[in-house]
């Protein structure tokens, strides 16, 4: 009874409990979001240093996997924290999403916790192998970790793409009454937003990690050890960009034929046309398109690949359900900066290999290094606007077609506090690891890069080339 009165009040207006929730969630999902492509990317780039340095003998790059491993470490406890408080402002702030579709939606998330738990396991054990396990036992223990990450990142995808375009129940008054789990993991949109994202998870952490080491090679470190680590990370990176280039198009184009609502947010289209030109930039005020710059033609070339395409605009949508002119210019600017930052970085990736063909070695020329350290900055600004496409163009709904945002929200008590709580957690955690990484940094620096001896054994240690028969580490790897 009283859950259908909080309804029929937040049909009447919007509660005064929806703008905080918002910002809360966007806060909390925009912080979290950055931690989610290390653990799902830079535990493979962990492993492929691994695995050149045992297949070869190398000693800079088990170095590598080793640091990267307890950097991974750091960066997944953060990750915990903060993907442990947004589980819970799912049932604290939007009551009405858990409360009604809670056996549908939660689903993906109970898949979720099952690869949590086996990641932490494995990512334990990778840990603590070294020195302990065998060379190769302790490399297939780290296998399991980045399985683990990529279906953990798949299932919380499959909860978002469900939002977007919900299956797979069925419903009797408004309330769930059947719920197939496959057609609820497997949505229209789950496909196309997994590999979307997981493609942004690679290219963010591996822009991140090389632009660490460009910006030691900036700085005058031109060992063999930072040209490694510049080079796994940005080649892991370059060879998902083009791909992402492809994919998005094809999300774009999924977007158009599923979800023409936001479609219409993206190209920031008022009016149902054909012939409709691709706005640069621009402002959605009073319904009218200003100060952009118009492409003639190109959104329905791009839309249907011919000019005649027909895209809906916002004037389909009803009226109640419409979204704002500030959310839809929101969404619109988005999408230009990801589509932006996207072909910034392609242009990265075609000057590292037309440097590459020209000197056959990791480029030295400083301006490039300068992009190359700037560019894990470009990937992440590059993720978040995705996000902010994906998350504020599907508003007014939380669950579209279903459920209102204003609908979902909790109308019980003043939640600023809260927020404002979480701010100081979020800091906390956010300084703390800075502050650990940091700290990290400057004891591998000061112990320099001389060659680290990897025994994995007491009784049987492995040697690589140059240190046969050796046993021990040095103090920075302990």
């Amino acid at each position: 009874m009283l859950h259908s009165v909080s309804k029929a009040l937040a049909a009447v207006g919007d509660p005064p409990q929806l703008l905080p929730a918002r910002e809360q969630m966007a806060f909390t999902l925009g912080f979290h979001i950055i931690l989610v492509p290390f653990g799902v990317a830079l535990t493979a780039l962990m492993l492929i240093a691994h695995y050149r340095g045992l297949r070869h003998g190398d000693d800079d790059a088990l170095r590598l996997a080793r640091r990267w491993s307890k950097v991974a470490a750091v960066l997944f406890a953060m990750g915990a924290i903060t993907g442990t408080v947004l589980s819970f402002e799912l049932g604290i702030l939007w009551p009405g999403l858990m409360g009604d579709y809670g056996a549908a939606f939660g689903m993906p998330f109970a898949v979720e916790g099952l690869f949590f738990f086996l990641e932490a396991i494995f990512v334990s054990i990778y840990l603590y192998g070294w020195n302990r396990l065998p060379p190769w036992a302790h490399f297939w223990t780290g296998v399991p970790v980045v399985l683990a990450s990529l279906g953990g990142a798949a299932a919380v995808i499959a909860a978002n793409s469900w939002m977007n375009q919900p299956g797979g129940i069925t419903l009797r008054d408004g309330h769930v009454t059947a719920v197939r789990p496959l057609a609820v993991f497997f949505n229209g949109a789950f496909w196309f937003e997994t590999v979307h994202m997981l493609l942004a998870a690679y290219i963010v952490a591996g822009f991140t990690v090389a632009g660490v080491y460009a910006a030691g090679m900036l700085k005058g470190r031109q060992d063999r050890h930072h040209r490694l680590g510049f080079l796994i990370g940005f080649l892991v990176a370059a060879a998902a960009v083009p791909v992402q280039v492809v994919v998005g198009d094809t999300v774009a184009r999924e977007v158009f034929q599923e979800e023409p609502a936001k479609f219409a947010a993206i190209e920031l289209l008022p009016r149902t046309g054909d012939h409709v030109p691709e706005n640069l930039g621009g402002f959605l005020i009073d319904g009218k398109v200003r100060y952009g710059l118009p492409i003639p033609d190109m959104a329905s070339i791009l839309a249907g690949f011919t000019p005649s395409t027909e895209i809906k605009g916002l004037e389909e949508i009803p009226p109640d359900v419409r979204p704002t002119d500030r959310s839809v210019t929101l969404v619109h600017l988005a999408f230009d900066v990801m589509v932006g930052t996207t072909f910034l970085m392609l242009g990265l990736v075609l000057w590292f290999a037309w440097l590459w063909w020209r000197g056959r070695t990791v480029p030295t020329n400083r301006w490039f290094l300068r992009g190359a350290a700037l560019s894990g900055v470009v990937a992440v600004v590059c993720l978040e606007s995705g996000w902010v496409v994906t998350e504020v163009g599907r508003q007014p709904w939380t669950v579209v077609g279903l459920l209102l945002t204003r609908q979902a929200v909790t109308t019980q008590g003043n939640l600023w506090p809260l927020f404002g709580a979480t701010l100081a957690l979020y800091a906390a955690v956010g300084t703390g690891g800075v502050l650990v990484l940091r700290a990290m940094a400057r004891r591998w620096r000061t112990a320099g890069d001389a060659t680290v001896y990897v025994p994995y054994g007491p009784e049987q240690p492995y040697a690589t080339s140059g240190t046969s028969g050796t046993s021990g580490t040095t103090g920075d790897e302990r």
